[in-house]
């Protein structure tokens, strides 16, 4: 890099921040075609993982609330966009003060590395080299690029007093082969090597023994268009997790640990889970930041092993009264030992709905315990259950704000007529689900009242779909006849241990949303 020590010579400060943008996006671009190479995880991901565990609870509850299940691909392009705006705005500084653009990106490739040294799936030596050779190759596209930014003189004199000219065709070309290398990174780090372990060729030559088909028990529930079907199909079913990217497990390497305080610690294979697996369940799973009436929540056929069978192997210590699971990207929950003892099916489940679990749900194994919230008990990418007790430790929400013990609270949803849906006055089905966690449901009810003024109906009793299991949603419907005007429609459902459906209103935070789901809806003549 040229400094510019003549006054005369004006550079020009758009060049300069194009310069420090396409520096910034050339160590990006390494980043990715080097992980991508070795098989890693990117330390963008690992940086971004860092944001995800040290912000505040609110803003990770309203990134879900505004992004849903898109709120991961948000965080990661933002930590791209804010990275290649901070090279735009060091590229001026830098064409002046080049010990400073020396000194950023050494800061950049110093905070890469303690983002990845708490990351468990890349090695703290191997993120620093990655780091390293990553912000040596952005120091260099700045260098070269500021360099072909510095105006000179033009031939025989400048053709205005005062006023040198860079060269712009080489810097233009130096710029082009920047943003092309940074490009081709990106996509052969991501594309090009492709996935460390090709999940679903592995997933594809598991055999399973012969289960349950979805599609049989589906056709055991109501059939009203719109209405959620008994069994949610795998590639419906909600993902809520922490893993800004999904990992991609070699079941071939992968291994299960049994530890803490138990007599037999011991270690299975995949191969041990599969011969082990015998125990199939119908279990919905819910979310505990689901709102009311809300679509985090979905009913599947699971198979795995029974946790108790596993614990009763360890010989669980007296005093061990917290179960942890831990993933392979150090994720962790924590329920209470006694759970996994008191007959519910729980398990550590290999597949789901009559397949290996996909990647996105776990893939080779999770931990499913009917009865709980997702974020004390549904460890996917599970590599680790240890024994410990309550005191000892607290899982990864717990010191975000939310409850140690969070079981599932009783729940009804409307599915039809959607919320603010237009229908035609006559026969018109009112459609929903209701779970109540290991309750059940024995009972939901309806009311119609209008949307403004009194009056309206009581509460009508809906017709059940069938029960697959105590832990299961239940289908509902009520035929309604309709006639022209502005509704509002309730539900609300009674558990299995008689108790009804609370209508008052709270938050998801800190243990699950409660209150009434609602809905308006306009009937019109026919």
């Amino acid at each position: 890099m040229t400094e510019t020590h003549d006054p005369a010579l004006r550079r020009d400060v758009r060049l300069d921040a194009v310069a420090g943008f396409l520096a910034a996006a050339v160590a990006l671009g390494l980043i990715e075609l080097i992980s991508g190479a070795l098989g890693r995880v990117s330390l963008i991901v690992s940086v971004g993982d860092l944001v995800v565990d040290y912000s505040p609870s609110f803003v990770v509850k309203t990134a879900i609330s505004l992004f849903g299940t898109n709120d991961k691909a948000v965080l990661l392009g933002t930590i791209v966009v804010v990275c290649l705006g901070a090279g735009a705005a060091l590229g001026p500084v830098a064409a002046k003060r080049p010990r400073v653009g020396m000194a950023a990106l050494a800061a950049f490739a110093v905070a890469g590395t303690l983002a990845a040294a708490r990351d468990p799936r890349i090695l703290g030596i191997l993120a620093a080299g990655i780091a390293a050779v990553a912000a040596f190759g952005g120091w260099q596209a700045l260098r070269l690029l500021l360099s072909a930014a510095t105006p000179q003189p033009a031939v025989g004199g400048a053709t205005m007093p005062g006023v040198g000219v860079a060269d712009r065709r080489r810097f233009l070309a130096f710029a082009g082969t920047a943003a092309a290398a940074s490009a081709a990174s990106v996509v052969v780090g991501g594309r090009g090597f492709g996935p460390a372990v090709d999940v679903d060729s592995q997933r594809a030559a598991i055999a399973l023994p012969e289960t349950q088909a979805p599609e049989e028990a589906s056709a055991q529930g109501l059939m009203v268009e719109g209405l959620s079907p008994l069994i949610t199909p795998n590639d419906r079913f909600y993902r809520i997790d922490t893993a800004l990217v999904i990992p991609r497990v070699d079941v071939n390497t992968w291994s299960l640990k049994i530890t803490g305080m138990v007599d037999n610690p011991f270690t299975l294979t995949f191969a041990d889970l599969q011969e082990m697996a015998t125990l199939e369940e119908a279990v919905t799973l819910a979310c505990v930041s689901n709102e009311v009436g809300g679509n985090l929540v979905g009913n599947a056929i699971w198979l795995g092993v029974p946790l108790s069978l596993l614990l009763l192997r360890a010989n669980v210590q007296p005093g061990a009264t917290q179960i942890i699971g831990r993933s392979v990207d150090g994720f962790t929950v924590g329920f209470p030992t006694e759970v996994a003892l008191d007959g519910r099916p729980a398990m550590v489940a290999i597949a789901m709905n009559g397949e290996p679990l996909p990647a996105r749900h776990g893939f080779p194994a999770r931990l499913v315990v009917p009865g709980l919230y997702g974020y004390v008990s549904a460890t996917k990418w599970l590599e680790e259950i240890e024994l410990t007790r309550l005191e000892a430790f607290d899982a990864y929400w717990i010191p975000r704000g939310w409850s140690k013990e969070a079981p599932i609270k009783t729940q009804s949803r409307i599915d039809v007529p959607r919320g603010g849906q237009a229908v035609t006055a006559g026969r018109v089905p009112i459609a929903g689900v209701a779970w109540g966690g290991l309750r059940s449901i024995d009972a939901v009810e309806v009311r119609v009242l209008p949307w403004r003024g009194e009056g309206g109906s009581d509460w009508l009793p809906a017709r059940l779909g069938p029960k697959l299991a105590q832990s299961t949603w239940r289908q509902w419907v009520v035929e309604w006849d309709a006639v022209p005007g502005d509704y509002r429609i309730e539900v609300r459902a009674t558990d299995g241990e008689g108790a009804v459906q609370t209508d008052v209103e709270r938050p998801p935070a800190p243990d699950g949303a409660t209150g009434h789901h609602a809905i308006r809806v306009v009937v019109r003549d026919a």
